[in-house]
């Protein structure tokens, strides 16, 4: 266990937020079909594109083959074809076969990417297909959706939508279960490698999986919103960020936050982020395909590509693709919502996405914060992310009242944090604290005491801040920091020793860190080695 008192006195800077590192855990529902009847589309949907694989072949008219060995951006072990191994019709099927490659082959497999640029393309609606999914570990079939004209940028400036992926179905959980997961999710905001996507899993009740048969995945998009169903139920919501103004107009922060879009101004060529419909205002195509390993499936689950499960092929197959229209208003999507209970709140099936939170305007005005000198700040409370221990106040023989803060078996990160969820006292309200004024001269100083070293007692310690709810944030080694009392840091803090930091608020914002909305500092050793 390691213990450690801590006393942060004046902070002469503004922070921003990023998400807190180890807070929280992936998004998953799973439904109880007992309580929510499935719901059917309403009347006001109106067929306007489908596929139903009636035919004997591909109908080229609708779909255009995508041949390359790229590995889809994500390094996949397939190479995309169009040979009718890798894609057919039969028997009112659309099959999508990934089989080994033969020796000497770019890549250790082949299979099939289809899509509907130029032939299909839609913007609102609500987007339907009827599949059996693959399995086996390495397997990764898609059913999504890209802008026709890329808007408002390269990927993912213009957006993503993914009506359904699914990764290793039936290869073992970190449970031993078989897996069973579908996942659906959007992809948004800054250029590739700061891109932001946010998103849903859903699964079955009883441990039914989507390799065992063929099941419905659809979105109901519309103007400011889409919907995920599996099979009718509405698993997932995701909707545009609402930005809340003061009485001037000027940005305070979100009420609601989902997607957003950061783009170039047409007049001005100035990089703006915005907080609006973009970049799910456009038409896009559709896409189905097969991938074969990659980052995403090959580490997770039993990890890599079980290629016994690939031996004899594996196949996405395709009862029928429908694209509807809402007759209601078709110019919105609005008015044929096919929705139940929960399905707008962020304890059922609401996501809340990655969009960077405005920070309030700068009073332009440089002032001092005390977070903490020997009286608690109700604005400001003493907190320990994910360890579930509460901070305590103590008698220091040096300093007087100080703050302890314990970490046990399970890993976490503490310090203070200024965010309405985490305030208790009814005096106490979020109060951002703005240090952009004083960002070239200002810093942030406390004074720290390990108590008791940890676990790996050589383990680096890290000093973070954050701003506007996670939206930015920066983490820089703690010894950066250090002051004294001796003349040079030590790798660790000295066990037993009060010891001075300061970091100047200039290096924070070179670190990342938006100085305008600062509401969380956080010391800590390395996670996990606590």
């Amino acid at each position: 266990m390691t213990k450690h008192a801590s006393k942060i006195t004046r902070i002469t800077a503004a922070l921003s937020v990023t998400t807190l590192f180890g807070c929280g855990g992936g998004a998953t529902t799973s439904t109880d079909i007992d309580v929510v009847d499935a719901s059917a589309p309403v009347s006001d949907w109106q067929l306007v594109w489908s596929d139903e694989f009636d035919g004997s072949s591909i109908d080229e008219n609708k779909w255009t083959h995508e041949v390359d060995c790229a590995g889809g951006g994500n390094n996949e072990a397939q190479c995309y074809t169009d040979s009718e191994s890798n894609s057919f019709v039969d028997n009112g099927m659309l099959n999508i076969v990934a089989l080994p490659a033969e020796e000497g082959a770019p890549k250790p497999y082949t299979s099939a990417r289809l899509n509907t640029r130029y032939k299909g393309d839609f913007k609102y609606g609500r987007i339907e297909m009827r599949a059996k999914m693959p399995e086996g570990q390495g397997s990764w079939p898609a059913f999504w959706m890209m802008p026709t004209d890329e808007v408002y940028g390269g990927w993912p400036r213009s957006g993503e939508i993914d009506i359904v992926e699914a990764v290793n179905l039936k290869a073992a959980d970190i449970d031993g279960n078989p897996e069973n997961h579908i996942y659906g999710t959007l992809h948004y905001g800054q250029e590739w490698p700061n891109n932001d996507s946010s998103g849903q899993a859903y699964s079955l009740p009883n441990g039914a999986n989507p390799a065992d048969d063929f099941h419905t995945y659809a979105i109901e998009w519309q103007e400011g919103e889409i919907r995920w169903y599996m099979d009718g139920y509405l698993y997932a919501t995701q909707r545009r960020s609402e930005v809340r103004e003061n009485s001037k107009g000027e940005a305070t922060g979100l009420s609601h936050r989902g997607w957003y879009a950061e783009y170039y101004e047409q007049g001005t060529g100035e990089l703006t982020t915005h907080w609006d419909n973009a970049p799910f205002d456009q038409e896009f195509y559709l896409i189905l395909n097969l991938a074969v390993g990659g980052a995403w499936p090959e580490s997770v689950n039993e990890t890599g590509i079980d290629a016994e499960a690939f031996a004899e092929g594996q196949s996405l197959e395709v009862d029928y693709v429908r694209v509807y229209e809402c007759a209601s208003d078709p110019m919105t999507g609005k008015g044929c919502e096919t929705v139940r209970p929960g399905y707008d709140s962020l304890e059922d099936a609401l996501v809340e996405g990655a969009a960077p939170i405005p920070s309030p305007p700068s009073t332009g005005i440089a002032q001092n914060l005390t977070i903490f000198d020997g009286t608690p700040n109700p604005n400001w409370p003493a907190w320990d992310c994910c360890g579930g221990s509460t901070p305590a106040l103590v008698e220091d023989a040096e300093e007087g009242q100080v703050y302890e803060f314990s970490i046990g078996d399970a890993p976490t990160v503490m310090g203070f944090i200024s965010r309405s969820a985490f305030i208790t006292d009814p005096d106490g309200q979020a109060s951002p604290f703005d240090a952009s004024p004083m960002e070239e001269t200002g810093s942030i100083k406390f004074d720290l005491k390990t108590v008791a070293l940890p676990n790996n007692a050589t383990t680096s310690w890290l000093f973070k801040v954050e701003s506007s709810e996670g939206s930015t944030f920066a983490e820089l080694p703690l010894k950066d920091g250090y002051v004294g009392p001796a003349d040079v840091a030590g790798d660790t803090p000295e066990q037993g020793v009060w010891e001075s930091y300061e970091f100047p608020l200039s290096v924070l914002a070179e670190a990342g860190l938006d100085t305008s909305a600062i509401d969380v500092t956080m010391v800590f050793p390395l996670w996990d080695t606590g």
